[in-house]
């Protein structure tokens, strides 16, 4: 015997096969059918991707327009890091530049070279740490290193250089410049 529903959203019987006035009071109350309830149409499902969809691109073209206007933006001001004297042959410094959240390593390999460089490292932004006695720059979150003299990747899951931060020496004094982006 196939029992009809009386209404649209009573799309199954019960699993007692009664009709629902025949059903407890409970039921009666709460009927909702567990395969009616995941039921999801294609209507439902396209508005989800929809949804889904645009949120995803608006996300791109947000990072689109912020690395836009970042490309726009005056370089930063030449900022004094250090003296000569302060920083000796072998060692190194921690400094921020352009600003107070991105910290910086000047690096002193010999007497006439200065080099200095993010100290983010480019996979997952952990503090890379300068090994001046096997010239690299090693990263102690995934193993990677990098080059001490170009700053470029050797092992490990970094893929892109450090950025490199450009240097002017005046007199005794260490500036600061700009931060250079580069790719391999």
């Amino acid at each position: 015997m196939l029992i009809m529903p009386r209404d649209h959203d009573e799309l199954s019987l019960a699993p007692d096969g009664l009709p629902l006035s025949e059903q407890p009071q409970w039921r009666q109350d709460f009927p909702i059918d567990v395969a009616q309830d995941n039921y999801v149409s294609r209507r439902e499902f396209a508005k989800f991707l929809v949804l889904i969809s645009s949120a995803f691109s608006a996300g791109q073209f947000w990072i689109l327009f912020k690395n836009w206007q970042r490309n726009q933006a005056a370089p930063p001001p030449a900022q004094k890091i250090a003296s000569l004297t302060e920083i000796p042959v072998g060692g190194t410094l921690v400094f921020h530049y352009p600003n107070e959240h991105e910290p910086c390593i000047l690096v002193r390999p010999d007497a006439d070279t200065l080099l200095a460089y993010s100290q983010k490292c480019t996979h997952l932004s952990c503090a890379v740490i300068p090994n001046v006695a096997e010239n690299q720059i090693g990263c102690p979150c995934h193993n990677g290193s990098f080059s001490l003299a170009e700053g470029r990747p050797l092992a490990g899951p970094p893929q892109r250089p450090l950025p490199r931060i450009q240097l002017e020496v005046r007199g005794d004094e260490i500036f600061a410049t700009a931060v250079e982006l580069r790719s391999i």
